[in-house]
Formats: structure tokens, sequence, C-alpha cells
């Protein structure tokens, strides 16, 4: 399937739901139109462990009755909704794409999912991850390429928005799992300022982060927001700040390019085409500065260059004794990259965690110094396109570089990928990232690129 942007139609829930309020069509309805599409790309994409139609169609139902009578729980109401298997669902097995776990079902809901049934929203089924949400792929293709990668850990959820099985899905990142997904999958995704959305027992790693995948910026947002009015943030934190309904577009005074480690890696197409981008919204008179053109930027550049290892490291000692007990109990089931993580966190010493944390800090504190100097920071979501499966199979990557996503976690700060480019007929998203809690900016500045590419 030839990707472009200009002719790309995304399945939008908030659009749907506008006909459901004026009585001219059903959830129950709309639900079946996700189900005919799931059988008709199902097949080659494979981005579903499990789906629950009986359970889904159930909740449609209740859902076509409150609409019928005025009274919606919510703007997400009747809204289907993929969820990553890393996250537990009272009704489906969690089995986190490892066969550690196969057949667990813990049978309860995590705070999210439980706050998404409270709005209404219909929870048609688990999607797809990689091992415990690491490196080593499943089954799941490309949306618009079954010879490419869709991108990683969060592969089904991207996968299944870009397909247009369903308007929305969890995901998660660690890494890069929601922005380098998005990217590939030509989904809106909010990797929100961490702690911003409940991540319920997720709550091992210091940088594990819930995101939302949609097929459009309203879904994103409204999906975040009614989770976090119902069971905030994490715990000790504030959650994510802002409107229910999406902020308006909101055009930015000053971008600040951000090359990370990424940059020399980037292919010449992609580069020109972001180029290209930079150049148009130069022309609607964004100032956008590079870091030969501030010194603070460029310092925050360096605190990021070595991003990707400086995090593989600090996560291997926090995931360590977690892969032992896997080990010991389920002997041969930890893929490759996995066992990798295993024998760097076996080398990881406490001080050397320590100064981990302290050049996380640094980097973190070099991120605030350039809130009074630009408005947010851009950069390509991911390191070109998808790359081909049978190119990224024996590599240290094989769901993608994870370069240009990982930055966002190792700051805590928010993100969001926006399908704004397209590069050999596939999706390559554009990475908006700004401060911590200005979430709520970084969706708006995003909204507003979309709609000046749109009318460019």
């Amino acid at each position: 399937m030839n990707y472009h942007p200009d002719t790309y139609q995304a399945l939008s829930f908030s659009a749907a739901r506008e006909r459901f309020l004026a009585c001219a069509q059903r959830p129950s309805e709309f639900l079946e139109s996700c189900l005919e599409t799931i059988r008709q790309r199902e097949p080659a994409v494979k981005a579903w462990v499990v789906l629950n139609e009986e359970g889904a169609r159930a909740a449609a139902l209740e859902s076509d009755k409150r609409y019928q009578e005025g009274r919606p729980l919510s703007q997400i109401d009747g809204m289907p909704v993929g969820i990553k298997d890393l996250i537990e669902t009272k009704d489906m097995p969690t089995q986190m794409g490892s066969p550690a776990y196969a057949g667990s079902f813990p049978k309860r809901d995590s705070a999210l999912v439980r706050a998404l049934r409270d709005a209404g929203a219909i929870i048609l089924g688990k999607t797809v991850t990689t091992a415990l949400g690491f490196l080593d792929p499943g089954p799941t293709t490309n949306a618009f390429d079954p010879q490419r990668t869709p991108g990683g850990s969060s592969s089904g959820s991207g996968a299944a928005v870009g397909a247009g099985m369903v308007p929305v899905a969890i995901g998660s990142q660690l890494v890069g799992s929601v922005l380098r997904p998005a990217s590939f999958n030509a989904n809106w995704a909010l990797k929100p300022t961490f702690g911003g959305i409940n991540r319920g027992e997720r709550l091992g790693y210091s940088q594990s982060h819930i995101g939302i995948h949609a097929g459009c910026a309203q879904d994103m947002w409204a999906t975040a927001m009614e989770i976090v009015a119902r069971v905030g943030g994490d715990p000790g934190h504030p959650g994510l700040y802002g409107g229910l309904s999406a902020p308006p577009p909101e055009k930015p005074r000053r971008l600040a390019v951000m090359e990370t480690e990424g940059w020399p890696r980037l292919d010449a197409a992609s580069r020109n085409a972001f180029e290209a981008l930079l150049e148009q919204l130069r022309g609607e008179g964004v100032e956008i500065i590079r870091r030969a053109d501030l010194a603070l930027l460029e310092i925050f550049e360096q605190s990021i260059a070595t991003a990707t290892a400086d995090m593989l490291r600090l996560i291997s000692w926090e995931q360590r004794w977690s892969l032992e007990n896997l080990v010991e109990q389920y002997p041969g089931t930890l893929g490759p990259s996995l066992l990798r993580q295993l024998e760097s966190g076996r080398g990881v010493t406490l001080e050397t965690f320590r100064q981990d944390l302290a050049l996380r800090d640094l980097a973190r504190q070099r991120l605030a110094a350039l809130a009074t100097h630009c408005d947010a920071l851009i950069s390509p979501a991911s390191c070109g396109p998808a790359p081909r499966l049978d190119a990224t199979r024996d590599t240290p990557f094989p769901t993608g570089d994870v370069s240009f996503s990982c930055v966002s976690s190792y700051l805590g700060a928010p993100a969001v990928a926006a399908p704004l480019l397209a590069v050999q007929g596939m999706p390559l998203g554009v990475q908006f990232m700004g401060q911590p809690h200005g979430d709520e900016h970084v969706a708006a500045y995003a909204r507003w690129a979309a709609q000046a590419v749109a009318a460019g």
C-alpha cells in the first residue's frame, strides 16, 4: 500500500461520535466495521494476540443505549480500543509476548483499562508486543508493507491503528516503543511526561511510560485525558494537565532541531523530506534554530549523544532481577535481546547505575535550560521509514533504530509523533518534544504543523 499523508484516510472515532450524537450511526455499527477491517487485514498484519468479540459486542450495545437516551459517559463512549499485551485485562490473558507467560490470565484490569471501561470505551482485544516489551519481535508486520517492521515494542498497537482496525490502541514506551511504531505506521501518538498516565502494574522501571496510538490528534488526546481524569498519573505524580478535548492548534514561535545520535544514520531521502518540512515551517513564520545557532542547544545535544547506550545500561540494572528469575524458572524462554540485557545487567555495579542516573539528571537539566530559548524541539520520530524485516533480523535493533525515539524517555519529557511525511511510499513521523508537563503545548504545536503542511 503506497502511503502519502494527503491521501491516507485514518480511522477517526471523533468523526464517528458526531454521527452517534446525531443518531446517524450506532457504536455497535462502528464496532462491526472495525471487526470487518480486522477480518480483512489481520491475516497479513498479525496485530492481535486475542480478540474478545463477544464482550465487545455486549459493551457496544450498552453504548448504543446510552447514546439513544442522550447520556453517553464520555467523549470516548463506544470507542473500540486495543490494549498492548503487557497491560492486564480481566477478560483476556496477559502473555507479554513471551513463552514464559503463555496462558497467564491474572483476571484483573490495570488502572488504565478500568478507566477506559468506566468511560464507556470498548476493550476489543490485546495487541502484539515484543517479548516483555523489549526488542525481540513478534509476528506483526507493518500496516503499509508486510515486508517491513511495524516497530516495537508496541508493534500490534501501532499496526492495528495504521491498518484502520481500531481508532485507538494503548502502547507503552521504555526506550522508543510508542513513537517509533507510530512513525512507521502513520499514527498520531502521545508519549507523555513521565508519570503522566497511570501505569498500573507496569511500575517497575524508571523510564516506562504509557502512550496512546490514534488515527487523529483528537482521539489521541481525548483517550489520554479520559484515562487521567479517572485514575490520574503514576502514584506520586500529578498526571497530565489540560482539558478533556484536544488543545486547538497553536503556532510555535521558535522550534529547535534535535539531531540526536541518529542524525548521521538518517538516509538522504528522509533527511531531505525533513529539511523540506522545516523550510515549509519557516515559510509560515516559525523560527528554526540549529545546534550551531545556540550554545545551550549544542551542550544539550552533547548530553544525549550516547543516550541509547546510557539508557539501555541503566535499564539493564533495573531489569536484571526479573530476568534472573525468568532464566531460573523458565529456562530457554528469553530471546537474544533480553539475554544481552541480562548479561549487561550482570556487569553493572551500583556505582555505575548511580553514575548513569547522574548523567540522565544532567541531560534533563540541559533540556530545562532550553525552555526560554524555544517552544519545543523537532526531529524525525524515527531514523527513516520502517526498515525491511530481512535487513533488521540479525541486528541489535530488529524493530528499528531507537535513537530518535528514545530521547524523550531518557528525559521524561512529553513527545508527540505526527504523521506528516512520506518517504519511498512509507510513513515517516515527525516528533515534537517539549518540557515536562508541557504535553498540551506539544500536542497543540503538532496539530498546527499538521494543518500548515496540509494547507501547503
